[in-house]
């Protein structure tokens, strides 16, 4: 069989049917899963010049976490993207190898990755049950207006007091009973939800509604009050939160989203130019943002303050093209070398070549996202897709961008990858949403329909309006 036979779905008269391809899912997970299991016990070798005395233990339950997810999909969502989960096991195991790996540093090690695998664990647990509860995913868009007072609501909860918590300059915690969270991830869920429902049913008035300036359709000014609010949302994490990627992540979402729906160049020039506005207000009465201009464009000006990025970079210098091989190099010297440094873990230990393998898979897992928005036969479904592949993109870029000082470094998560739970377990849901979108994008549609009376006629208009497929 060709590759072009494995990829092409089949198109007869009257119906397109893609192939399952569990069994395909199934062999691409347990590849995947090899990388990161094979880095843990690369790591002991390396350090201790013996494998594991529990391989047979962490084997059986890394990998029987992985079967019993791709149970759930195979029976649940069958038609689902067959790429997309070993993708983001591969991302993930390679996160909890290289968190082993700096665990070992200290004396006593420290067991950091021990609560990342439970965390990924509660992931899963959740991400099989968006699979099994969610059996129609257009069933988020009954809610947009409620759905966009919680997500702005979570987004600005670090900012009340007594439970809104400051760690590492930003205040983007909250603690309860002693837990730490971080309600931007849920926040980012809700949001991406509520747009994509808000857009989908103004798409029309948005994208037609308006004047022409410059050459330009401008939209109306009442129209403008969704993107007023989401920039008034985004200055307040900005300045009062001291949380530049996240401002920027939410922002981003918004104006991407509403691009999208609408495809009027006016909304990004708008979004753009007020965006850049408040950034510019925030380099000039801010502290923190000029700290970070200033460890972008010259960080050994400060050596003590830009310790971080510059750490970073020697890492990079010393891993080179190849790297200093798992357990080999020094990434304890880079502060936060776990979470918002894992990607400079990565290069100095896999070398260049490994980091850019690893934005290769990111890079393949965000196509497929938007391969799924592209298959989507509902606009609902279109925009959601879309918009959660967007997350992910702009996460990688901003967070990967920093380290490597192709942008000024913000607090955002390498998905996947960096130690937390709060984005390992809200990212594990967005990939719940993702197969469920994709599953039903790849479900046998009708190729055809030719209703042939004005009553059937009259359903079709109905069925297009709403989004509803008869089969």
């Amino acid at each position: 069989m060709s590759i072009q036979d494995q990829v092409q779905p089949k198109v007869s008269d009257e119906v397109i049917v893609y192939k399952k391809r569990r069994n395909v899912e199934l062999l691409l997970l347990l590849l995947a899963q090899s990388f990161g299991f094979g880095g843990w016990v690369i790591t002991n070798l390396n350090l201790y010049g013996e494998l594991p005395t529990n391989i047979a233990t962490v084997a059986a339950l890394w990998y029987g976490m992985g079967l019993l997810t791709h149970l759930v999909v195979r029976f649940r969502l069958p038609y689902a993207d067959p790429v997309i989960l070993p993708s983001v096991f591969l991302l993930n195991g390679l996160g909890l190898a290289m968190i082993y790996r700096i665990d070992q540093i200290p004396e006593p090690p420290r067991t950091d990755s021990t609560m990342q695998l439970a965390w990924t664990a509660l992931g899963l647990l959740l991400f099989a049950v968006v699979a099994i509860l969610l059996r129609d995913h257009r069933r988020l868009q009954r809610y947009p207006y409620l759905l966009f007072i919680s997500g702005l609501f979570l987004l600005l909860l670090p900012l009340a007091p007594f439970i809104g918590h400051a760690a590492g300059g930003a205040r983007i915690w909250i603690r309860v009973f002693g837990m730490s969270f971080q309600p931007a991830e849920v926040a980012k869920i809700l949001l991406a939800i509520a747009f994509a429902a808000y857009f989908y049913e103004k798409r029309d008035v948005l994208a037609l509604a308006g004047k022409r300036f410059l050459g330009i359709e401008f939209p109306r000014a009442r129209d403008l009050g969704p993107i007023a609010v989401m920039w008034l949302a985004s200055l307040a994490v900005m300045v009062f939160q001291n949380d530049l990627g996240t401002s920027l992540l939410f922002f981003g979402l918004f104006t991407v989203m509403i691009y999208i729906a609408t495809e009027r160049p006016a909304w990004p020039i708008i979004a753009g130019l007020a965006f850049a506005a408040a950034g510019v207000a925030a380099a000039n009465f801010t502290n923190h943002v000029p700290r970070r201009l200033n460890a972008w464009l010259d960080p050994f000006s400060d050596y003590d303050r830009n310790l971080q990025i510059i750490s970073a970079q020697f890492g990079f210098a010393w891993g080179g093209l190849f790297g200093r091989g798992w357990g080999l190099g020094r990434p304890g010297l880079t502060p936060l070398a776990k979470s918002d440094m894992v990607s400079a873990a990565i290069g100095e230990e896999l070398g260049i070549l490994g980091l850019m393998a690893v934005i290769l898979i990111y890079a393949l897992l965000i196509s497929r996202g938007f391969k799924t928005a592209l298959t989507s036969p509902d606009g609902f479904g279109k925009l959601l897709a879309a918009g959660l592949s967007f997350v992910f993109a702009l996460q990688v870029f901003v967070i990967i961008g920093g380290a490597t000082r192709l942008l000024p470094l913000t607090g955002l998560t390498t998905p996947f990858m960096s130690q937390g739970g709060s984005s390992l377990i809200a990212n594990w849901i967005i990939i719940g949403i993702l197969m469920v979108i994709s599953h039903r994008s790849r479900l046998p549609q009708a190729a055809t329909a030719t209703p042939q009376s004005a009553a059937q006629l009259e359903a079709a208009a109905v069925d297009d309006a709403t989004g509803v497929i008869h089969r």
